[in-house]
């Protein structure tokens, strides 16, 4: 008689749990992405005891609503429930990675990608039966949740940490230098460097027409007159010797063509200046990656956006794990002579390659 899933995961007992907690925590991100959303989480950061009424009236959300979604996370063990007089709390060790006032730590903002990607999950297997990629016009919330999330990194460390890597840059940016964005997304990290060193001027570039209005928008805001945005294939960038200082912050991954858009970053920078290129930190050698923290989490976000993305465009399909060896054989293969690569203390997701044309 032919045994069942269940009794063949008997024999290997070890997995039976795993995969167990594996469908209990794949539920639990599109819970903890809905008590982002809905500002739940940010409501009962106090720490306070209460009911499911009193959280739903201080949020402005539906009771029966509030109610069933607080069984999700107490039986996930992310709020803690009181049986006695029906109250739930969240603790302020857990609200200090899963609310809007931790910042840079609130890893509640990357729970939004699971329903995102869910999205998309059929046109993925589709494509794994017949080649090409799902392109990024199908991705209707990505531009949204990147802002979310690159605005908060920046703003807590682009101008005081990412900036000062480069030895003399402050300096140079003080004086006034030319500088270019390459995939800009909705140009908040080349808003904030144009507010703080008006005498440099800053040009954004994107395929994205939603990220660019983003980007014009905030500009306008903050009446910046030293910023621009363009529409651009970056892989045909012609510019020659136009800049000083060239950014890139997890764009090159997604490209088509890697490969050219690196070169057009080398021929478009003058002498004497500098490509900051912040991307993921991992190996180019799937065996160097089995520790990797958040490696399942990349390699899936990999095979349902940033590499279907690149061969819906006929492109490499680099992948988000493009690791560092073949970055920096890249970079060389562009034209770079020299090549840091530093890090960023409590950053566990990019490397920062600082490269210098020859």
């Amino acid at each position: 008689m032919a045994t069942t899933i269940v009794e063949e995961a008997k024999a290997v007992p070890e997995f039976l749990p795993r995969i167990i907690g594996i469908l209990n925590d794949g539920m639990l991100c599109l819970g903890i992405s809905i008590g982002h959303r809905t500002g739940l989480f940010d409501t009962m950061a106090d720490g306070t005891g209460a009911t499911s009424a009193d959280i739903a009236k201080r949020a402005r959300l539906n009771e029966r609503y509030v109610r069933e979604w607080l069984g999700a996370m107490v039986t996930g063990r992310i709020v803690d429930y009181d049986a006695a007089s029906r109250t739930y709390r969240l603790p302020p060790e857990r609200a200090s990675f899963i609310t809007r006032a931790a910042g840079i730590d609130n890893l509640a903002t990357y729970t939004q990608f699971i329903a995102l990607l869910g999205s998309v999950e059929s046109q993925v297997v589709s494509s794994f039966r017949r080649g090409g990629g799902v392109p990024y016009s199908e991705f209707g919330d990505f531009q949204r949740l990147m802002a979310e999330d690159s605005s908060q990194t920046f703003d807590a460390r682009l101008l005081q940490t990412t900036v000062p890597l480069i030895e003399g840059l402050t300096a140079r940016l003080e004086s006034g230098i030319d500088v270019a964005d390459i995939g800009c997304g909705s140009g908040h990290a080349i808003n904030l460097m144009a507010e703080a060193f008006p005498k440099s001027r800053f040009v954004g570039y994107d395929f994205s027409e939603e990220g660019l209005a983003a980007g014009r928008s905030e500009a306008n805001e903050k009446e910046l007159r030293n910023v621009r945005f363009e529409s651009k294939d970056v892989s045909a960038l012609e510019s020659m010797a136009a800049f000083d200082f060239i950014t890139s912050f997890d764009a090159i991954h997604d490209q088509a063509h890697p490969d050219r858009v690196l070169a057009a970053i080398h021929r478009a920078l003058r002498p004497g200046g500098v490509y900051l290129c912040v991307d993921i930190a991992a190996s180019s050698d799937l065996a160097n990656n089995l520790e990797h923290p958040l490696g399942p989490f990349l390699y899936t976000v990999s095979t349902m956006h940033c590499m279907t993305v690149s061969l819906a465009l006929d492109g490499q399909g680099l992948g988000t794990v493009w690791g560092k060896e073949l970055a920096l054989a890249m970079l060389v293969d562009a034209g770079f002579g020299r090549v840091d690569v530093k890090q960023v203390e409590g950053d566990i997701l990019n490397n920062y390659y600082i490269a210098y044309p020859k």
